[in-house]
């Protein structure tokens, strides 16, 4: 222990600046918790290079690494007070070490080591929230895979529109979430570069190397300019952007979860659901409304990073201290729903009998019967009309031969002649049918099967692509780890 003890006052500050009402307004320590490991990790990292290149000697190195120890074992909650979690290490350190271990910070500055530090821990929550996506996809796909012939109505404006299949549906948010992926991938790509060795803003005039540090903290390289370096946070508006967008293509399958629960489409598991505390016979989709709210939190966090962004000039300006915490709250928001979401879909029971009978309420298999006229050489615009006039009259529980009688009346009052002039009655009653009219769509991305079966592969080989995208970047996270534990090891 020094003389000075580091709570007395602070490490940086000294006594000037170090106290007075707005301390604990000046305070992050609390919530730094969640990057203390990414801390000691940059602090290591900085130390071993200072030493390989000289600019510290071994034996203090290897002092501050001990230290660097110690403090870990000890834990956060043992930090000594201070403005933030890396002065609070530093005092731990030179309380350990005495005042050799404020060499730890040669060469650097706090502005490029807690963007450094944010960077280390975010690249860890977007790899899981990747994760969480892929076992979503899976989910999506394999119960897609379950339902390529179960008819169901599909609507526009939440009106009976067309038949199309339980398998289609979900493969269209198997195709949404791909692409929320790949955006959190590539965010993941901008988050992976060092900015350490960029000191305040201008650099150092030390002799260090930012490629070796990037490397022992597996960054992918370094950010150019050293202002750039230290003062950027787009990264964060990028991946909130994404974790923002994802939480949208939540909210949108959660609403329609909640939609065909109350009209009997889908029984949710028991696992996914709740009861009322007044109605006993009550079975609530809460879990899905609750992912349908989260798409809020992350909105909200994102619109809190950009305006807290906006204007900022360069290089560093303590608003970022609170910029950061948005981007890890939405991280861990998007994440537990997009679980939750895997698992509600998962175990969800689609009843085929009720999906089936409603597939062509509302007269939903008009514009197959219009696709008929058109390819029979009516134009389009006139078999449009056909089947407008006649739709009012359409009722549902028609039999076929009821709708058809409806639709030669409209083509008389249209054309002048008979619907049969142009087509005949079973292609009409095929056309009529909700199961055949899905199956008759067959364009690629279509709910025929053989189109289903097609958006399936596409499907298997985009989860297999990202699974193999998230594995490398872990294991290349892992590696850097390793190799850092090597070089301090050597050292202590």
């Amino acid at each position: 222990m020094t003389s000075e003890e580091p709570g007395d006052s602070s490490v940086v500050r000294r006594d000037r600046f170090s106290g007075g009402p707005a301390r604990g307004f000046l305070s992050s320590l609390a919530a730094d918790e969640r990057i203390f490991e990414a801390d000691l990790a940059v602090d290591r990292a900085h130390v071993v290079m200072l030493a390989e290149r000289g600019i510290v000697d071994g034996e203090t190195a290897g002092a501050i690494l001990a230290a660097l120890d110690d403090v870990e074992a000890a834990g956060h909650g043992a930090l000594p007070d201070g403005e933030d979690v890396h002065e609070a290490v530093e005092s731990a350190v030179i309380a350990r070490v005495g005042p050799d271990g404020g060499r730890m910070h040669t060469a650097r500055s706090r502005n490029d080591e807690v963007a450094a530090c944010i960077r280390y821990r975010l690249r860890e929550d977007a790899l899981s929230v990747v994760e969480a996506t892929l076992a979503l996809r899976e989910a999506l796909a394999e119960t897609a895979a379950a339902h390529v012939e179960t008819t169901m109505p599909g609507y526009t404006h939440l009106q009976p529109a067309q038949p199309t299949t339980v398998a289609h549906h979900l493969l269209s948010y198997e195709a949404a979430v791909a692409r929320d992926t790949a955006r959190l991938l590539d965010a993941y790509g901008r988050i992976n570069r060092s900015p350490l060795g960029a000191a305040a803003f201008a650099g150092t005039p030390f002799d260090v190397d930012r490629e070796r540090t990037a490397e022992l903290l597996g960054f992918e390289g370094v950010l150019g300019n050293s202002m750039d370096a230290s003062s950027a946070r787009d990264f964060l508006a990028e991946t909130l952007s994404a974790l923002a967008t994802h939480a949208v293509t939540l909210s949108g399958l959660a609403e329609d979860l909640v939609v065909f629960s109350n009209r009997g489409y889908v029984d949710l598991s028991d696992d996914y659901s709740s009861t009322s505390s007044i109605m006993p016979q009550k079975k609530n989709p809460d879990t899905l409304e609750l992912v349908r709210a989260c798409a809020g939190d992350a909105v909200g966090d994102l619109a809190a990073l950009l305006t807290t962004l906006k204007g900022l000039p360069r290089a560093y300006n303590r608003d970022l201290q609170r910029a950061h915490r948005h981007a890890f709250d939405a991280a861990d928001v998007v994440g537990e729903a997009t679980a939750v979401a895997a698992g509600a879909v998962r175990t969800a029971t689609w009843n085929e009998g009720a999906l089936a009978a409603a597939a062509g309420e509302g007269f939903s298999t008009a514009t197959g019967v219009a696709d008929l006229l058109a390819m029979a050489g009516v134009p389009f615009r006139t078999a449009h009309e056909i089947v407008a006039a006649a739709a009012p009259d359409v009722e549902d529980g028609d039999d076929p031969a009821t709708v058809a009688a409806k639709l030669d009346a409209a083509a008389e009052g249209v054309l002048g002649e008979n619907l049969r002039t142009h087509v005949n009655r079973d292609d009409l009653e095929a056309a009529l049918d909700p199961a055949r009219s899905a199956e008759s769509r067959d364009s690629a991305g279509g709910p025929a099967s053989p189109a289903v079966a097609a958006q399936l592969d596409a499907a298997a080989d985009r989860i297999d692509a990202d699974a193999e995208a998230l594995t490398a970047g872990r294991d290349a996270l892992a590696a850097a780890a390793d190799r850092l534990e090597t070089e301090v090891d050597r050292r202590v």
